[in-house]
């Protein structure tokens, strides 16, 4: 008897069905950390911007002002209050956009501040993933 080297048509069938099978238990857990993932980069550019708004006070006794905003961390502002010791080389390199793509809240009167992120609808409020990240509520 002679036999041929190949797979039946069973074979490739259960195959294919397993590969399937995998497939879609990976892709619904990849799926459903995606909103997960985007929230933790969030918290951790929140501070990462805190810890250089705080630099930036501890040499110049002031936080940057709403009208300065966040790029007085990247480069010196041209206005607002004098400097006392400003870092040449900025206290963070960049500002990053949230993981939504959308500019992170800044409010500050230079002796407090608030930082946010507005979640993935970019707007007030919200729930889940489009709920308000606040560093204040960072710990």
């Amino acid at each position: 008897m002679r036999r041929t080297a190949g797979f039946t048509l069973i074979e490739i069938m259960v195959v294919v069905f397993i590969i399937g099978l995998l497939a879609t238990i990976v892709s619904v857990n990849v799926i459903g950390q995606t909103d997960n993932a985007r929230i933790t980069k969030a918290k951790v550019d929140l501070k990462q911007i805190e810890e250089g708004l705080h630099l930036y006070k501890l040499d110049n006794a002031i936080y940057p002002t709403t009208g300065q905003g966040l790029a007085a961390l990247v480069q010196k502002p041209s206005g607002g209050p004098p400097l006392r010791r400003y870092n040449p080389e900025g206290y963070i390199q960049k500002i990053p956009e949230d993981p939504w793509g959308n500019p992170y809240v800044y409010l500050s009167d230079g002796q407090n501040f608030v930082l946010k992120c507005l979640g993935g609808d970019g707007e007030q409020g919200g729930e889940g993933k489009n709920a308000d990240i606040d560093s204040r509520d960072l710990g």
